[in-house]
C-alpha cells in the first residue's frame, strides 16, 4: 500500500509549457496515469507529447476522464488560481510545485481549502490534500511519481519518507536505499511559510498505512512544527521506528535559508533553531541524525 498517490491516480496536468511537459514524460514514464492537460487556449487539441487532452478547466477534464489529482506547475502569479481552480474542479490531490507564489495568495488559497472552524481549528476532514507549493512533489515507489522527485534513488520498501526539503529527501532516499530500504510513499511538503499540509497531516496517514512499518521527516530551522508532530508521535504511536533530521544546524538567526520558511526569528520564543528541535525530539525518544547518511543509518 501506499498514501495519497498510487497507480490508480488520474492526474490532470495544470501547466503544459516546457517544464511542465517535461516532468510530464518522466511520470507518464515511471507508470503514472496523465489523463489530461490544460490550457485556456489549446482547449480542444491534443497535447502531442503524452497523447491527451487538452480542456480549458481542470473541472472540464475531470468530468471528461475521471481525473482525480492535479499537478501545478504555472508561474507563480498564477498558482493560485491554478489551485483554486483545482479545488473548485473536485479534485482529491492537488499538487502544487511551483515555487515563489506570494504569501498573501496562499493565505487566501488556505483559507479557502480549510477554512476555520467555530474551534480556532482548520477544516480538514473531508477536504482535498494539497501538496506544496514548491515542493518536489510525491512518489510512491513501484507505483507512480507526481513531481520532480528522481526515481533511481528509491525502490519499494516499509519506510515513509515526508520532508520540507527537495534536495535532502533525494539524499536521504539515496542513503536509505544503499542501505536496502525502500519507501512506501515519500512525500515532500514544501518549505514556504504557508503551504497545504504538514507533518502532522502526513505523518498520521503513514501511521494508518499497514505497509508502512517506520517514518523518517527531514525538518529544518524555522517554526516548531517538528516539535508538534513530536508530541504527537510520541503519545499516538510510541512504538513505530521514527527517525529525523533537521537541516540549519550553522544557521545564523534573522537569516533566511533557503526557503522561505526557513528561517530563526531574532528575538523569537525560541525552539526554531535546529538544536532546540534536535533536543526536543529526542526528549521526546525520537532518534535524530546529525547528517543525511548517519539519519539513514539510524533507521
Amino acid at each position: 500500500m501506499s498514501i495519497l498517490l498510487d497507480e490508480h491516480t488520474r492526474v490532470v496536468v495544470q501547466g503544459i509549457g516546457r517544464q511542465g511537459t517535461f516532468h510530464a514524460r518522466r511520470n507518464a514514464d515511471y507508470g503514472t496515469q496523465i489523463v489530461a492537460g490544460t490550457h485556456p487556449k489549446k482547449a480542444g487539441t491534443t497535447w502531442e507529447e503524452l497523447a491527451v487532452p487538452v480542456f480549458a478547466t481542470a473541472a472540464e477534464a475531470a468530468e471528461a476522464t475521471g481525473a482525480n489529482a492535479s499537478m501545478i506547475l504555472v508561474p507563480a502569479p498564477s498558482a493560485k488560481d491554478a489551485i483554486l481552480e483545482a479545488y473548485e474542479a473536485g479534485l482529491e490531490l492537488i499538487v502544487c510545485l511551483t515555487e515563489g507564489i506570494p504569501v498573501h495568495d496562499m493565505a487566501v488559497v488556505y483559507n479557502t481549502l480549510y477554512p476555520r472552524q467555530p474551534d480556532g481549528s482548520f477544516a480538514r476532514e473531508g477536504r482535498p490534500v494539497l501538496i506544496g507549493p514548491n515542493c518536489p512533489g510525491l512518489i510512491s515507489p513501484g507505483k507512480a511519481n507526481l513531481g520532480f522527485i528522481p526515481e533511481s534513488s528509491t525502490k519499494p520498501g516499509p519506510v515513509g519518507l515526508v520532508s520540507r526539503s527537495g534536495t535532502l529527501t533525494y539524499q536521504i532516499m539515496h542513503e536509505l536505499n544503499l542501505a536496502g530500504v525502500g519507501i512506501s510513499t515519500c512525500v515532500g511538503i514544501g518549505g514556504d511559510p504557508i503551504i497545504g499540509s504538514n507533518f502532522g497531516d502526513v505523518i498520521p496517514r503513514f501511521a494508518q498505512d499497514p505497509d508502512t512499518e517506520a517514518i523518517v521527516f527531514v525538518g529544518e530551522i524555522g517554526g516548531t512544527e517538528e516539535q508538534r508532530v513530536g508530541e504527537w508521535i510520541h503519545a499516538t504511536i510510541p512504538g513505530t521506528p521514527v527517525v529525523a533530521y533537521i537541516a540549519g544546524f550553522t544557521a545564523p538567526p534573522g537569516k533566511q535559508m533557503g526557503h522561505a520558511g526557513a528561517i530563526v526569528r531574532e528575538g523569537g520564543d525560541g525552539g526554531e533553531t535546529a538544536a532546540d528541535k534536535k533536543a526536543a525530539l529526542e526528549e521526546l525518544g525520537i532518534s535524530v541524525g546529525t547528517n543525511p547518511t548517519e539519519t539513514a543509518e539510524l533507521m
